[in-house]
């Protein structure tokens, strides 16, 4: 009995841990935002702000081309979402419907792509940009953080495409759809949680993305969110409450997302881990 209590119990505490452990940077960012500059330097931890302020966010706020970099980050970021959605659907059905000469290859390709260290490229990727004239544009930055985020989207969205049976589509082919639209009606609504998975792996990606956006665009105009926030310490000296406010306001995007796909986003991963 004793053995069966201490079986069950363990997991719990162990998540418990793992939960505290992962959670607390998460609130002590967000709580320093708010504390008074005289709580976040005083030599005992206040672990619950009393006196709340918000003068670290206007601090941020009005950081130099702040709301800029917020629109570069969100138009790069969900263009190479949906761009990697659209390229991944095609891919996916075609691996997981036809066969064709090296079809293995091309699967073992994209694996090989999705373990490569992408900053060994940047070197190389900054010249094939820099004699392109396209340094400091958004275009660059759109097309690599597709590439790189398209292998996982593939092999992923593959084992969804392999677990619908070929019969939907074939009844739905005799029913008078063409292919497109046996694709279209049948199988992409089945695809739902392999979507989400993927779209929040991309954005979480292409989101935080750090050294391709130090190395090709050095305007400040051109830059996204993660290299602001890394220049900010720089920027307000030790202004410890504008750096957390900084980092909280990066973090709320990805919090937001994650919050409501997380379902099925956990769901679409291990579905598509062993599926195909």
């Amino acid at each position: 009995m004793k053995r069966s209590l201490f079986g069950r119990a363990w997991p719990n505490v162990t998540a418990v841990i793992l939960f505290a452990g992962f959670v607390f940077p998460v609130y002590w960012m967000f709580s320093t935002a708010f504390k008074p500059t005289g709580d976040i330097i005083s030599e005992n931890p206040v672990w619950f702000p009393t006196d709340i302020t918000f003068e670290h966010f206007r601090t941020a706020v009005g950081a130099d081309h702040f709301w800029t970099l917020v629109r570069n980050s969100v138009t790069v970021t969900v263009l190479a979402v949906v761009f990697s959605l659209l390229i991944g659907l095609a891919a996916s059905f075609a691996l997981a419907r036809m066969r064709f000469k090296g079809r293995r290859g091309f699967v073992i390709g994209f694996m090989l792509a999705q373990m490569a260290p992408w900053e060994v490229m940047v070197i190389a990727i900054y010249m094939i940009v820099r004699d392109a004239s396209m340094l400091n544009s958004l275009v660059p930055l759109t097309l690599f953080y597709m590439v790189m985020i398209l292998p996982f989207t593939i092999l992923t969205l593959r084992g969804f495409v392999a677990a619908v049976p070929r019969e939907l589509e074939e009844s739905a082919m005799v029913d008078g759809c063409t292919r497109a639209q046996a694709f279209r009606k049948v199988i992409l609504p089945l695809l739902a949680p392999g979507l989400m998975s993927t779209s929040l792996f991309g954005f979480i990606t292409a989101w935080n993305e750090f050294p391709m956006v130090l190395v090709l665009n050095k305007a400040p105009e051109a830059q996204t969110l993660p290299l602001w926030l890394s220049s900010f310490q720089t920027a307000f000296g030790d202004d410890w409450g504008a750096t957390m406010a900084a980092s909280s306001l990066f973090a709320i995007p990805i919090l937001i997302l994650f919050v409501f796909l997380q379902r099925r986003a956990v769901s679409g991963l291990t579905d598509g881990a062993v599926k195909g």
